[in-house]
This record gives C-alpha cells, sequence and structure tokens, in this order.
C-alpha cells in the first residue's frame, strides 16, 4: 500500500501558497524608526516580502508537514504532479522579490544576492612589453 501524500493534491499546495501569500501581504512588518531631537519612536509598516522559507514555515505552523523539500526536488519522482505548481510557486516568489528591490521595498542588495542578480563586470588591464626598447 502507498503512503498517502502530506499534501494530497497539486491544487492543495497552490491553495497553501495563496493563504499563505494573503497572510503575509495583510500583516507588514511593523517598523520602529526615532525622528526629531527627541528621539521621538515612530512606527510605520513595511511590505513583508515572500520568501520560500516563509513558505515552508507556513505550512509547518498549520501543520500540514515540515519540510515541502520532497515536494520541489520531486524526490524519486514521486511529486511528478507536482512539478508545474512547484515551478509557479519559485516564480510568485521570486517576481515578489525582485519588483519589491527594484522598487524599494525591499533591500535591493538582499533581493539581488537571494535571486543571483549580481552585475558583473570585468576590468583587464594589458600590459605590453615594446618590440624595440629605447637604445640609450
Amino acid at each position: 500500500m502507498a503512503k498517502s501524500k502530506y499534501i494530497e493534491t497539486p491544487e492543495a499546495l497552490w491553495e497553501l501558497f495563496i493563504s499563505y501569500k494573503k497572510e503575509i501581504k495583510e500583516n507588514p512588518i511593523l517598523q520602529h524608526d526615532f525622528a526629531g531631537k527627541d528621539a521621538v519612536s515612530v512606527k510605520r509598516e513595511k511590505e513583508r516580502p515572500l520568501t520560500f522559507e516563509g513558505f515552508e514555515n507556513y505550512v509547518a505552523d498549520k501543520e500540514v508537514i515540515q519540510s515541502l523539500d520532497q515536494y520541489f526536488s520531486n524526490q524519486n519522482g514521486l511529486y511528478d504532479d507536482y512539478v508545474g505548481i512547484c515551478s509557479r510557486i519559485k516564480r510568485v516568489i521570486r517576481q515578489d522579490q525582485i519588483e519589491g528591490g527594484m522598487c524599494g521595498s525591499y533591500n535591493q542588495s538582499i533581493t539581488q544576492r537571494l535571486n543571483s542578480l549580481v552585475e558583473k563586470q570585468s576590468h583587464e588591464i594589458i600590459s605590453e612589453q615594446p618590440l624595440f626598447p629605447d637604445e640609450q
């Protein structure tokens, strides 16, 4: 008898992700800033980014499963039906991070590193030896 999956269908995985996304976007991070000469505490809301780790923790907190590794790695080919949804979840998370970094909602440097968006520049210095050195 085959072992049943904790998340029984790809659609159920997608619904879990949509619930995670809704919860994250409806609960911004409260940032404390200090303003003025008297250093008065000012609280402001900042948008919370989507992360794969956050999604995994959300699913674990809901007591569905502790890790999504098997689903996303398609361990032993047992999760072929989930490949499309897993790819979409990764893309949605990446899109949120990139767009948030581009518009300044999220830290651009961290967004770049998390998503392997590194601007590479190459500087090459060529030193040539003259054919006919100056005679003295």
